[in-house]
């Protein structure tokens, strides 16, 4: 009993819950001043209603203090009168309001009960009504106080009435009917639902378009901002739309408004000297890149030539000079691939042609195999070439950085997989459009803290294995990669744990891009 009460209860809860809920701004506002004048309908309409009630039910309680028991004192002796013309009962009947109950009991039941007809009836019919023993032992339950009461009976419906003692010991009861205050009653329900619902479909339109008209300045500003945060403010020259219009600063809109346009402002001027910032150091690296390469080949040239010279030379000089070279043309490799960095922020345009991704790939595995002799290097390629377009020397520097990469970061005898393949676009729309180049190792992959900027300039991990040439690396192996593959239109990804570590390129095939 107690599990169905609380099921009960709680049904309201469950139905409000699974009634759709407004998301926007507009719809909360709009929704929000429909249900308050929907509870303000329903309240002057239940006050309405109930004083209306109550008023028509204090006059037909005037009306049976008026009336009294006359008719069904004329009930005290024999059964109900009848238009004979020979007593004054009749005159008393025909005095009475249509509908007037008249009931005598005596000794708690009923003996007598009549109704009194309405106008164009018949007098000479009988005005005993016939009532079931619910109604009786209602009527029997009344107290004699003369005070109005309302009783339901089965055969008369609603009736108001009022118990008095009669001259014989005897109880008489006078009774009208409720049915013209209930008629009147509901159709003023009716006439409520029918006004308050149409005001309430008029209210909801109008409000939806004042709410609507009131917050244009609002969604002028939600659709700045979203013109904004589709802009790609990593890097480059940045171009902000225009700002948001400002309507009466004293409202808090206008205010909103004010505060995005100023803050968009600061955005602006920061985004334009940082753009300023990355164009002097653009610019400061590919000219130092330029200008290092020449004294960069002059000392590595002197130290070859005091190498080859003829004489006896002492074995610290001659280890001096080996280093001087070797470290130069370190040297030359690092300004080489600062300036490739340079030109790539620039957006100078590589080459776009052809170019077979399988024989690149069959090339720089074997350039690898005899570089690095103790991994064991293997290749899963398909039956058919895969071609790209672009550049075919970057994309070749591409394949030597990752290989290169997996050669050094892991120990002897580690397997290093290169497989290609062709991937459908996203929804299946055209075969083979993108080309999938993947580099995997079995080593012990890189470290965690590492992954993020794995790709940024100057990054270094700890070397499972050191560069038998003592070359130490200058950490833009893998941001060449991740510049190339993004000027091609692609990207790459790196996925990577203790055992497996995978390198994975998207490139566009040809025509794809």
């Amino acid at each position: 009993m107690a599990g169905g009460l609380a099921a009960v209860v709680a049904w309201p809860g469950r139905l409000l819950a699974r009634l759709p809920r407004p998301r926007t701004l507009r719809a909360r506002l709009t929704a929000g001043l429909v249900v308050l004048l929907a509870v303000s309908c329903a309240a002057v309409g239940v006050a309405a209603v109930v004083e209306l009630d109550g008023f028509l039910t204090s006059r037909v309680d005037q009306q049976l203090r008026d009336v009294g028991a006359r008719f069904p004192a004329s009930l005290e002796h024999g059964t109900a009168p009848r238009n004979d013309n020979d007593g004054d009962e009749h005159g008393d009947t025909r005095r009475q309001a249509s509908g007037t109950l008249g009931v005598r009991l005596l000794d708690g039941k009923v003996t007598n009960a009549a109704v009194v007809p309405g106008a164009d009836a018949d007098y000479s019919t009988d005005l005993t009504v016939r009532l079931t023993g619910h109604d009786q032992a209602a009527l029997a339950a009344i107290p004699a106080d003369g005070r109005p009461r309302t009783v339901e009976l089965s055969a008369l419906h609603g009736y108001r009435v009022a118990a008095s003692h009669g001259l014989d010991g005897d109880v008489l009861i006078t009774g009208l009917p409720l049915e013209p205050v209930e008629a009147t009653v509901h159709r003023l329900e009716l006439v409520a639902v029918v006004v308050f619902g149409m005001a309430l479909a008029i209210t909801g339109v109008a409000g939806a378009l004042w709410v609507r008209w009131s917050l244009r300045p609002l969604s002028r500003v939600a659709a700045t901002a979203t013109r904004v945060s589709e802009l790609r403010l990593a890097s480059g020259e940045v171009a902000l739309p225009p700002r948001a219009p400002e309507p009466d600063p004293r409202s808090e809109v206008g205010r909103l408004a004010a505060a995005f346009n100023r803050m968009l402002h600061h955005v602006e001027d920061a985004l334009t000297k940082r753009h300023a910032s990355e164009e002097r150091l653009r610019s400061f690296a590919a000219d130092a890149s330029h200008e290092l390469r020449t004294p960069v080949a002059s000392v590595r040239g002197h130290a070859e030539l005091a190498l080859l010279h003829p004489g006896p030379v002492p074995p610290e000089v001659t280890r001096a000079l080996e280093r001087i070279a070797a470290e130069s043309a370190r040297m030359g490799e690092m300004v080489d691939e600062m300036l490739l960095l340079a030109r790539l922020d620039a957006g100078r345009p590589l080459e776009q042609r052809p170019v077979d991704l399988t024989r690149l790939v069959l090339d720089a595995v074997t350039d690898a195999r005899a570089a690095g002799p103790g991994h064991r290097w293997t290749m899963e390629l398909p039956e058919e070439p895969v071609t790209v377009t672009g550049d075919a020397h970057r994309l070749q520097q591409v394949l030597a950085n990752l290989l290169a990469n997996a050669r050094l970061h892991t120990l002897e005898g580690t397997k290093v997989t290169v497989s290609l393949e062709t991937e459908r676009e996203r929804g299946g729309e055209r075969a083979g459009a993108t080309a999938v180049l993947k580099v995997h190792d079995d080593g012990p992959g890189v470290p965690a803290e590492v992954q993020p900027g794995v790709f940024e300039r100057f990054t270094r991990a700890d070397r499972r294995r050191t560069d038998p040439s003592g070359g130490a690396g200058a950490g833009l192996g893998l941001s060449i990669v991740a510049a190339v593959i993004e000027a091609h239109g692609g990207g790459v990804t790196l996925e990577s744990r203790p055992g497996a570590t995978t390198f994975t390129v998207r490139l566009p095939r040809c025509g794809a891009r």
